[in-house]
């Protein structure tokens, strides 16, 4: 805890003082910090200080990479040296950077992960458990235990698929929440479009069809329910607003809902399910090695957080999940190049840096090799795609899937693929590690002096 409270400390200095924030919050390994003054930022020392592992400007939010689990240390303690004084006017900061520096299509697909990015933990459990299932079904590895053992499997298997079960009312809950409606309401919306009382009703000579549409149909939904709920309270009397805004919001939304959005929904989530399903099973090394290989670029611009509701798609028309083994190579190839460095450098910070974000890369968090090591002696950043190419073929080819949506990847990954390709996934998995070393090293890098 010393070395936490001394790094915050180290961190405000480093960023001009208190005084200077305006928005303070973390992910998994970030510190994210947006300021009033850039002037005043000492990114030199930042960058040095121990237990910065790397550095990234996203619009006007600065990132401090510290690691899995310290980020959200960091931030408390520097929160607790602030007194709790955080100049946190979020809506007025977002507005301002969106208007200076983000691009449309950057803002809407980060609204779109922020939509998905709270439910992370419940698909990691969901997919760990999934895993263990499949492990204790197997008599090659736990004998009988499954015929011994019925019952606790099928508690396992309710706690494992839970998520999927209320899948579309957190996703309309979320969205809500994202674009600034009634998170009841949205939970609402998505209760009517996931209704088995749906299939009772005939509309234009067709019986409705209960979900359709998934998550896409929902999201639809949700975006319009916001907007017009927020139209509604402006137009009505305030007397009359807390009533009548639900019930009209409910009412106009819930029929365009049924009679345009869903099927829209419906028609959007199965191209997309197909679309993708055919070109992994179609396009072989090729179409593994080209998103495994651009993936990390797509990372560096944001642009992949459009591929979240793919993966959702994907398990909920399929049942399993063929995109995120591929992608998940990427980061193995950063694996390979960061042995390659480590092996190569005489920097002993560099050294230090490596050895430090290796563990966690292995399981995949790879943001501190990204942006600690390969990114910015650049040449070791290509090594490491070109390797991520190599494995993301071959886990294409061999039609590796895993049974969770997105969350994890890495070693931990294996946990959660499907029966009979854990192995391939695993080989797949070294194979990447070895081309990332191999790309590194061919290509080299400058080492950086001390």
């Amino acid at each position: 805890m010393e070395k936490t409270a001394a790094l915050a400390s180290d961190i405000l200095a480093g960023i001009g003082g208190e005084h200077n924030i305006l928005r303070l919050e973390n992910c998994m390994t970030r510190v994210r910090v947006e300021v009033q003054n850039d002037d005043m930022l000492d990114l030199t020392r930042l960058k040095k200080l121990p237990g910065i592992s790397g550095y990234v400007k996203q619009g006007a939010q600065h990132q401090l990479i510290v690691g899995p689990g310290k980020a959200a240390q960091v931030v408390d303690a520097m929160r607790s040296l602030m007194g709790g004084a955080v100049v946190d006017d979020a809506e007025r900061t977002k507005a301002q950077a969106k208007a200076k520096y983000k691009a449309p299509m950057s803002d809407a697909l980060r609204q779109l992960a922020n939509v998905f990015i709270p439910l992370i933990p419940a698909f990691i459990a969901s997919g760990l458990i999934t895993g263990i299932i499949n492990i204790l079904k197997r008599p090659d590895i736990v004998g009988d235990f499954a015929t011994h053992y019925p019952n606790l499997l099928g508690i396992l298997g309710i706690f494992g698929s839970a998520v999927f079960a209320i899948m579309n009312i957190l996703v309309g809950v979320n969205t809500a929440k994202v674009f600034g409606g009634s998170q009841a309401l949205g939970g609402v919306m998505a209760g009517i479009l996931s209704s088995p009382q749906l299939a009772q009703i005939t509309l234009f000579g067709e019986a409705l069809q209960p979900g359709r549409g998934g998550v896409i149909a929902v999201l639809l939904v949700v975006v319009l329910m916001c907007w017009i709920e927020k139209k509604l309270r402006n137009a009505l009397p305030g007397s009359l607003e807390l009533i009548l805004n639900p019930l009209l919001t409910t009412l106009i939304t819930g029929s365009v809902a049924i009679v345009a959005l869903q099927p829209l929904g419906g028609v959007i989530s199965e191209s997309i399910a197909h679309g993708a399903s055919w070109a992994i099973d179609r396009g072989g090394f090729l179409v593994g090695a080209v998103l495994s290989g651009t993936f990390l670029p797509l990372v560096l611009t944001g642009l992949h957080q459009g591929l979240v509701p793919i993966h959702v798609e994907l398990v909920q028309a399929h049942g399993y999940n063929a995109l995120l083994p591929i992608l998940s190579m990427a980061g193995v190839g950063q694996v390979g190049a960061a042995i390659a460095v480590l092996m190569k450098t005489r920097n002993q910070r560099l050294k230090k840096v490596i050895k430090g974000a290796l563990p966690v890369g292995l399981l995949g968090i790879g943001e501190p090799l990204i942006f600690g090591v390969t990114l910015p002696l650049g040449k070791p950043f290509i090594g490491a795609c070109l390797g991520g190419a190599v494995g993301g073929a071959l886990i294409s080819y061999w039609k590796v899937a895993t049974v969770i949506t997105f969350g994890i990847s890495g070693l931990p990954l294996a946990l959660t693929i499907v029966t009979g390709k854990v192995m391939l996934y695993l080989l797949g998995y070294l194979v990447a590690v070895i081309a990332g070393f191999l790309f590194t090293w061919l290509l080299g890098f400058n080492d950086p002096e001390e």
